[in-house]
């Protein structure tokens, strides 16, 4: 059943865990991401990365995902997720997606709230806008999100949500997306120091493939409701295609192939659920 953005991590913080918000490129993985949430009566949020939306096929993707959400057994939205482009964010407003994240952490301050600003203006009711403070890497270790001076800044994070009136901010304490080159070393202090600057603004962190499932319940004690998973879930794809696919190929039998793949994809995002409080 389709819920709003707002209330979908209202729901996770009042129930002391974290939304898994999941990267669906296609419905096959959806439905993966679905059956786990279902199996553990829990919400979950369909992400839509940058890339599939700016494809030719999002006009229909999109939809798709949203009829997914619409007929899941579990309160779920769907998300547009990292959009810089400001027509890009447009866009995603009028989508028929939940929510945006209209990122623009790597603009100066004062433009990153000015793109976030004008979503949120332009947003249709109960339309959900992150925002993202403080530029999570990708591929690179926690040394150069620190040398790049990239790590949410608790001040300004304070600033930040007074002039944008975002509904959620993703923060970056040393997390970043892809794969973990060494092992992440994530600034509990500035995490607590943000919660306390930004009072009830629902906290979202990024890059959660390879995070430890201790770092996960700290993370979440400490003000994250909502967390985004990647990674982890194109790796299970992939090796379970790579691996079934040599015994279903000589009987064309497409419907067994689809089904390892959204149990493989089922299996991955619910062992993430169950560390984010399932």
């Amino acid at each position: 059943m389709l819920i709003s953005f707002r209330e979908l991590l209202e729901e996770r913080r009042t129930a002391r865990a974290a939304a898994g918000a999941f990267t669906c490129y296609d419905v096959t993985t959806a439905l993966g991401v679905v059956r786990a949430a279902e199996a553990r009566g829990v919400p979950v949020i369909l992400l839509v990365s940058e890339a599939s939306f700016r494809a030719p096929d999002a006009r229909l993707l999109v939809p798709a995902l949203v009829s997914v959400a619409e007929a899941a057994r579990v309160p779920a939205c769907v998300q547009i997720d990292h959009v810089s482009d400001p027509e890009l964010v447009r866009a995603a407003l009028v989508s028929g997606a939940g929510a945006v994240l209209a990122d623009g952490s790597r603009l100066p301050v004062d433009e990153n709230a000015a793109l976030v600003r004008d979503a949120v203006v332009a947003a249709p009711p109960d339309f959900g806008v992150e925002a993202e403070l403080g530029h999570i890497e990708g591929g690179e270790d926690v040394a150069a999100a620190v040398a790049a001076g990239a790590l949410t800044d608790p001040d300004e994070a304070a600033e930040f949500a007074v002039r944008t009136g975002a509904g959620c901010l993703a923060i970056s304490i040393g997390n970043v997306h892809g794969t973990y080159v060494a092992p992440p070393q994530l600034d509990w202090q500035r995490l607590e120091q943000i919660r306390e600057s930004v009072g009830d603004l629902p906290l979202s962190l990024h890059g959660a493939s390879g995070l430890e499932g201790e770092d996960l319940r700290r993370s979440i004690a400490l003000g994250i409701c909502k967390v985004n998973v990647n990674t982890e879930l194109r790796r299970r794809y992939l090796d379970e295609l790579s691996a079934r696919v040599p015994d279903v190929l000589p009987g064309l039998r497409l419907l067994d192939l689809q089904d390892a793949l959204v149990g493989a994809v089922a299996d991955a995002a619910g062992e993430i659920l169950d560390v984010l409080g399932a």
